[in-house]
């Protein structure tokens, strides 16, 4: 996809155990709507629109009389197709993004490579197992879905903190603030694909 051209797509996935839509907008204003079933995870997903800029519009229907697995799951693989297809060639993109952010006693960073290779290191040690009724497991399950269907290598590092929701809201706006940079047209490189093998 060009970067003359709007940035904007939208995917639907459909399975026996969810149903999801995301409209995404990378050149948006953050803004957001989600309607998901599972509130925390949309609280954060409201992290990654405002600080990264993007427009995020999403719907799910999901298993969650068993539990929320599923569909926080089938949540980061539709939102990685959805990126994936909005980046499309990846010419003239910082491709590179990071950013440390604290919240109070909290600190993480992240670290993107919109390489076309998934990858995920995760070092997070949450202080609780549950914010609010949210297994904080089902985090990564998010992130890993995203890199595979992305095509993104991904660090996340929870650097210090002791309340748990903090920990998850600096992750989240970290990774809004790094993927904002990392999607971000490079002047210097319009019409140019970052890397040395001429494709990513």
């Amino acid at each position: 996809m060009s970067l003359d051209t709007p940035r904007r797509v939208e995917v639907e996935r459909k399975t026996l155990e969810t149903q999801i839509r995301v409209s995404l907008n990378l050149d948006g204003q953050g803004q957001a709507c989600f309607k998901t079933g599972v509130p925390f995870l949309d609280h954060m997903l409201d992290q990654v629109a405002r600080h990264g800029l993007i427009d995020l519009d999403i719907e799910a229907v999901g298993d969650l009389h068993i539990d929320a697995h599923h569909t926080v799951e089938d949540l980061g693989i539709t939102l990685g197709q959805a990126l994936a297809q909005a980046l499309g060639d990846k010419k003239g993109i910082r491709r590179y993004g990071h950013a440390y952010v604290p919240l109070d006693e909290a600190l993480s960073r992240v670290v993107i490579d919109l390489s076309g290779r998934p990858g995920l290191v995760y070092q997070v040690e949450f202080t609780r197992s549950l914010i609010g009724s949210f297994d904080v497991d089902l985090f990564q399950e998010f992130f890993q879905g995203l890199v595979n269907h992305a095509g993104m290598t991904l660090h996340i590092d929870n650097l210090r903190g002791t309340n748990a929701h903090h920990q998850a809201e600096t992750i989240f706006k970290a990774f809004g603030r790094a993927l904002r940079m990392a999607v971000e047209p490079d002047p210097r490189m319009a019409g140019i694909t970052p890397s040395t093998k001429g494709a990513l």
